[in-house]
């Protein structure tokens, strides 16, 4: 399981407690909420998903409509590899019927809580297990070696398991029904009795069972990568049809697959958004290693990243910069894209010693603020493709 798949962080024994108790605290004062003007709501009482970043959480929100309460852990704008849950989510994460997460360690600090919450038998649903991974760790600059461009072009290689979706267009309009999941406080009256039984999920290997999943070295960013995104929520579908037998299937697979029609045009949108950029222009420059995905899809060139790890967390030397500084000047550069969730100061500081060259920032680890470009994962992703072809191009 995590224990593979991600660092192995070991709480103490009296941390574990304190988890538990402050579990079984929100359980209680939850119960308290359930009644609106003395009536129990408790028969109403939907599964709890819990979400850890907040792109995952639009995604699973918009996928499985009004099936399930969906609550999400980290707020527009936050950096997921050092954002800290709160002792409120902490607690939040342990009573949830399903704990969703990205995996291959992109949610640095909080390694600890999922451990932890696994281990106390929260059934997790580890997205980056489900689509093929790229490695990342160091600069993905060998991804931009697409001369031949082999199994691109068609997309064969992200197409397997879609076929099956081309076919629910047909009544699935209404999307507009997903407001109210931001509160759900009144989900803890048979949550225990949910969890019972599914301690065992022989028949979903892969996804509770991580064992021989070390994502050590491996790039957690399959989600600028809106045909990886497609896939995980396919699966993600299948997953609780399997799990939640209680949740009504017609109105999830439907809501679900209508969804899924939305990523794959947004992919068929974005190919077309790029399309404006010549082969001999796709090379990007980044804050950190956070395009290998998008790269992989699209066709592009990751020339260099200031940082080059896929964590924000990592920092570089003077002599990368200097190096990368260089490379810029040599490849005629025009723009380096940054991170919204993060600091631009060295993307800054390097566009300053390299005539020609802006500074775009982009939504790539989290969603932006409410009405903004980057409000929701579609929304993101639009503005992304778009942005980069500002850069690239002006």
């Amino acid at each position: 399981m995590f224990r593979n798949s991600m660092k192995k962080i070991l709480l103490s024994t009296t941390a574990i407690a304190a988890v538990l108790s402050l579990a079984l605290t929100a359980c209680s004062d939850n119960r308290s909420m359930e009644y609106d003007n003395g009536a129990s709501a408790s028969a109403e009482a939907k599964p709890l998903i819990v979400v850890t970043t907040n792109i995952l959480g639009d995604v699973v929100t918009n996928m499985v409509g009004d099936s399930f309460d969906v609550e999400v852990i980290m707020p527009p704008g936050s950096d997921p590899h050092d954002f800290q849950a709160s002792a409120q989510q902490v607690a939040k994460m342990m009573e949830a019927d399903l704990l969703v997460v990205n995996g291959a360690n992109f949610e640095e600090g909080m390694l600890d809580v999922i451990e932890s919450a696994e281990s106390e038998g929260v059934m997790i649903f580890e997205a980056i297990s489900v689509v093929e991974q790229l490695e990342g760790g160091d600069d993905h600059s060998d991804h931009g070696d697409h001369d031949d461009h082999e199994g691109h072009d068609d997309h064969d290689d992200h197409e397997e398991g879609h076929d099956d979706h081309d076919d629910h267009e047909e009544g699935h309009d209404d999307h507009d029904d997903h407001e109210g999941h931001d509160d759900h406080d009144d989900h803890e009256e048979g949550h225990d009795d949910h969890k019972e039984g599914h301690d065992d999920h022989d028949d979903h290997e892969g996804h509770d069972d991580h064992e021989g999943h070390d994502h050590g070295g491996i790039d957690p960013h399959f989600f600028t990568d809106p045909a990886r995104m497609a896939q995980v929520s396919a699966s993600l579908a299948d997953f609780l049809v399997a799990n939640f037998p209680e949740v009504d299937e017609s109105s999830l697979t439907s809501t679900a697959n209508s969804y899924q029609q939305e990523l794959e045009d947004l992919d068929a949108e974005v190919e077309e958004i790029l399309s404006a950029i010549p082969s001999n222009s796709r090379s990007l420059v980044t804050n950190h290693s956070v395009f290998a995905y998008f790269a992989d899809r699209y066709d592009f060139e990751i020339l260099g990243s200031i940082i080059p790890s896929s964590s924000t967390l990592s920092s570089a030397s003077a002599q990368q910069l200097a190096s990368l500084a260089e490379e810029l000047r040599a490849e005629q550069v025009t723009a380096i894209f940054a991170d919204a969730s993060s600091s631009d100061a060295l993307a800054q500081t390097l566009a300053s010693e390299v005539d020609g060259v802006q500074v775009i920032i982009l939504y790539t680890e989290s969603l932006g603020e409410p009405g903004s470009s980057g409000a929701d994962y579609i929304s993101m992703v639009r503005f992304n493709a778009q942005e980069i072809v500002r850069g690239l191009l002006e």
